[in-house]
């Protein structure tokens, strides 16, 4: 679900942008990528382990920093998951449009929105082991059309040396590592999200390290090679929309293209089906703390899930994705996750502070891991523009209302006893 999460349709769509600021050190700007995602990821392993509830982000900052600091992680972490998955939606619609012109008209546009969203919702409605077995169907079937583009591209270029483009020169500077870094984060976006899941797992302790260690690992390495392939085939790729499919035309037949064009679709709608999976546990478990009104954290009597949160999750969702665009869900997706990125490494030290004993995987040097990612998120964050920042001061904004709701609703409740 992890590698699910991760590989949506950001590896056919940011290669460029990325080679566009790093050129030929482009591939091995995924490394320093890695490094930093690494060190979060190592502290989400720890802290992530601890739990066996689902709610992810906002339950380790509750018992970590208390309500205020939950709810206000709460919101960042469930609009970047909407934001994030509605421009996914968006990007499915433009490529679809790429096969079937008539899907961009408005109103078939919504029409195709609903039924891909609705179609998602009533599977994991009905079970979780039904999103979690369509999660892994998308999950097998996308890195399989990873895996024939990045083999038969690589195949290519030592067959047949002719296709192979020699990247152009370009002077890179430190804004430009940041810029790039930015967009890589993006395209790692979403392994802190299949965490939300983890009240589900059947051993939180053994499963979440090695299953973040591995699918950021494994994603490392076809992030690599799809941007090594794409910038040693494609001339000017900095120009490119569509770098996959462009590239493909380099060394595919038409059939292979659009096998190549199908694993976009199936990427993308793949992103959606483990979004959809895991995202309404947030406000699941809010409600169940009474972060959030009490019918979202209501359980489904026959099916045993969060029938009403997936619903609400499903409408929001469809909304973004019918009045909003890819650049604007992007945006707001890419902001907020730094900052529960950073909120989930603090969380490390004050868990082992407030409990020493629990039952847990324990990093080793963990209070110094937890520091450089705190330094890793806040260098990026001081990239940020006066736009992304006004987008997170509505989202806290909302967030303290939802506070002052909540702990109104604790005082009332405190009166009635």
């Amino acid at each position: 679900m992890i590698i699910n999460t991760m590989i949506g349709a950001s590896i056919f769509g940011l290669p460029a942008l990325i080679a566009a600021r790093l050129g030929r050190w482009s591939p091995i700007g995924f490394l320093a990528a890695f490094v930093g995602i690494a060190i979060i990821g190592a502290c989400m392993a720890e802290v992530a382990s601890q739990f066996r509830e689902a709610g992810g982000p906002y339950l380790y900052a509750r018992v970590a920093f208390g309500r205020f600091c939950a709810i206000q992680n709460g919101w960042l972490t469930w609009l970047s998951r909407i934001a994030a998955v509605s421009a996914v939606a968006n990007l499915f619609i433009i490529y679809l449009a790429e096969l079937f012109p008539l899907v961009g008209a408005p109103f078939a546009r919504a029409g195709v929105l609903t039924m891909l969203i609705g179609f998602l919702a009533v599977v994991n409605y009905r079970g979780a082991t039904g999103g979690k077995l369509l999660s892994n169907f998308f999950t097998v079937t996308k890195v399989a059309s990873l895996t024939f583009f990045i083999v038969t591209g690589l195949a290519a270029l030592a067959l047949h040396p002719a296709i192979r483009v020699t990247p152009a020169a370009t002077q890179t500077t430190a804004a430009d590592w940041f810029e790039a870094l930015l967009l890589m984060i993006y395209s790692y976006g979403g392994f802190e999200a299949a965490l939300i899941a983890t009240g589900e797992t059947r051993d939180a302790r053994k499963d979440i390290p090695f299953a973040l260690f591995i699918a950021i690992g494994a994603t490392t390495l076809l992030f690599i090679a799809v941007q090594y392939l794409v910038i040693h085939t494609i001339p000017n790729v900095a120009t490119s929309s569509a770098p996959a499919t462009d590239s493909a035309r380099r060394f595919l037949p038409p059939l292979g293209v659009r096998i190549v064009a199908a694993g976009t679709l199936v990427s993308a709608y793949g992103y959606l089906s483990a979004n959809m999976l895991h995202t309404p546990r947030i406000t699941f478990a809010m409600g169940q703390h009474g972060d959030f009104p009490a019918f979202f954290g209501r359980i489904h009597p026959r099916f045993r899930t969060p029938h009403l949160s997936i619903v609400i999750f499903a409408a929001v969702l469809l909304l973004f994705s019918i009045a909003g665009n890819f650049r604007w869900n992007a945006l707001l997706s890419s902001v907020a996750r730094l900052f529960v990125y950073g909120s989930v490494a603090a969380a490390l030290p004050a868990l082992r502070k407030t409990h020493p004993q629990a039952e847990a995987f324990r990093l080793p040097h963990g209070v110094l891991i937890a520091g450089l990612a705190l330094l890793f998120t806040g260098v990026l964050v001081t990239r940020m523009r006066q736009g992304e920042l006004i987008v997170i001061s509505i989202t806290a904004a909302l967030a303290f209302v939802n506070w002052l709701w909540a702990r109104k609703q604790v005082t009332l409740s405190q009166v009635a006893r």
